[in-house]
């Protein structure tokens, strides 16, 4: 049994006013998100704005705690790089001042792998909103989303433009769901 069986199994078992909390929580799994988790909303004779909501909350708050936790990390490893480098400096006997940036040092770095490379093209193409309009046709906004963030993109400009996204992708396929249910029920 794969996840949407499973998810469609459950849906069928519970109670109507806990349908919409299964959307919810079916928006959060990545590669279901809220485009999936509406169409199985709207399947479920879920209304279709209940499910598009239930499904772009869900949807938001895994990409939330992505970024959310993403940022911190990022910020920690920037720091601790900084640390060490500003450490090494001192060890050396300088007395200058160090300036401390939050680019990692090119020469202490791994050279970059061939997907990072093409998501920094990609990026530098785009931007952020490209990135994250365009994104989920290739991977889900919790991935995207967290490569923006280790990329150094803002966090509030990341959970802009991925809010935006899932509105716009989420309202496409409850759309297209309520539509394939009325050609098919009549």
């Amino acid at each position: 049994m794969n996840i949407i069986e499973g998810l469609q199994d459950l849906m069928s078992e519970v109670p109507d006013l806990i349908q919409p909390l299964i959307v919810v929580l079916a928006g959060a799994i990545p590669f279901v998100e809220g485009e999936l988790a509406s169409v199985l909303g709207v399947w479920a004779g879920l209304h279709p704005l209940v499910a598009f909501f239930a499904a772009a909350i869900g949807n938001f708050l895994s990409v939330f705690v992505v970024v959310f936790f993403g940022s911190r990390i990022r910020s920690a490893i920037v720091a601790r790089r900084a640390r060490s480098r500003a450490a090494r400096v001192m060890s050396d006997g300088s007395t200058e001042t160090m300036a401390v940036s939050s680019a990692p040092d090119a020469t202490e770095s791994k050279p970059e792998s061939k997907g990072r490379q093409r998501f920094r093209r990609f990026l530098v193409r785009f931007g952020v909103p490209g990135a994250s309009l365009l994104g989920p046709l290739a991977l889900p906004t919790q991935f995207t989303s967290a490569m923006l963030v280790a990329s150094g993109v803002a966090k509030g400009w990341v959970l802009l433009w991925q809010a935006i996204a899932i509105l716009l992708w989420t309202g496409l396929t409850t759309a297209v769901a309520t539509g394939v249910l009325a050609l098919v029920v009549g």
